[in-house]
């Protein structure tokens, strides 16, 4: 009987083509990304039409890249997993219809992978040692999430935001104050430059940890269009502070209420250096330990695809040539 099982992983929900090769769902022997931000960055964000285009001349040749990396032939698979939703639906589509192909063509089980799942997957990679149950804290471009992760297939969300998620916030707020996209790291440079003293509004809900993040995107908005000369690095500061503590109430809130003794980051946003730190810091109050991804893997990738499709694959989750993209997934 073979004993490891290899899942070649394809990711295509956004702005980033990535295929990668893993081993038992957390050796990863390739991942390799083809980013599309700088086509983006003139458009001060992602254009569909122009991201699904980029995925369908850029797909075959990523998918060649790693395999090559990994140092495996197609008849070394035995799984193909690809993300289908949530995203832009033409993106999906891409990667979805190619991971069909794929899975057709070489008689390989096929496995449909939400993204939002993989952005926790992530965190198998980088800690080899973390298994559930754990609470997760995702915090991404289009989501923004409190998760009871009882067992690797198995979640229950604790809350989640009501309007904007936390990375759109950043990237709306870098806008109106004249920074580049994508924003969160820009924000996240410039905030440690400046001082966290302007009041924002915080939002919480009683007997819910759900989030908002409208409230002090609309009034940083306000406050810069009243006074343009605003000091951006003071601003970028305490917009990090607010946002930051907003999230960290919640969690705390969700601690308590689990009992859990760890907690991960996940999605794009985890790559914050100001919000890893304050991640730290409830670690230490609370005498709970703080997982998050490597830099790499917080970002979309294939491999967290594939990593999150091999745990789906051992719980009997596959998929037929049915398999469609669903832009809005739920986890």
């Amino acid at each position: 009987m073979k004993k490891d099982i290899i899942t070649l992983g394809i990711e295509s929900s956004c702005d980033e083509t990535s295929v990668a090769v893993v081993r038992n769902g957390r050796e990863v022997l390739s991942n390799v990304i083809n980013s599309q931000i700088e086509i983006h960055k003139r458009f001060g964000g992602v254009v569909p039409e122009i991201a699904s285009r980029n995925h369908v001349e850029a797909i075959s040749s990523v998918t060649k890249e790693a395999l090559e990396q990994a140092g495996i032939e197609f008849s070394d698979i035995d799984v193909i997993a690809c993300t289908y939703g949530p995203g832009l639906v033409g993106a999906l589509l891409v990667g979805v219809a190619y991971a069909k192909a794929l899975s057709y063509a070489l008689n390989k089980p096929l496995v449909g992978v939400n993204h939002i799942q993989g952005h926790i997957a992530a965190n198998y990679i980088t800690h080899k040692e973390l298994k559930p149950p754990f609470l997760c804290t995702i915090i991404s471009g289009g989501h923004t999430h409190l998760v009871h992760i009882k067992d690797y297939t198995d979640f229950e969300i604790l809350g989640k935001t009501r309007d904007d998620a936390i990375g759109e916030a950043f990237d709306k707020v870098a806008r109106v104050i004249g920074l580049q996209y994508p924003g969160g790291p820009k924000i996240d440079k410039l905030g440690k430059e400046g001082q966290p003293n302007i009041e924002l509004p915080h939002t919480y809900f009683e007997d819910s940890l759900d989030f908002s993040f409208s409230g002090i995107k609309t009034a940083i908005l306000n406050l810069h269009h009243k006074n343009p000369d605003v000091n951006k690095a003071d601003l970028c500061a305490s917009f990090q502070k607010t946002a930051t503590d907003m999230l960290i109430t919640n969690t705390k809130k969700a601690i308590r209420k689990l009992d859990v003794n760890k907690i991960a980051l996940a999605g794009g946003v985890s790559a914050s250096d100001y919000i890893r730190k304050r991640f730290e810091e409830l670690g230490k109050e609370e005498n709970v330990e703080i997982y998050y991804p490597e830099l790499k893997l917080c970002t979309d990738n294939a491999a967290m695809i594939a990593s999150a499709g091999y745990y789906n694959y051992l719980a009997g989750n596959t998929a037929d040539l049915s398999l469609n993209a669903i832009p809005n997934l739920k986890i």
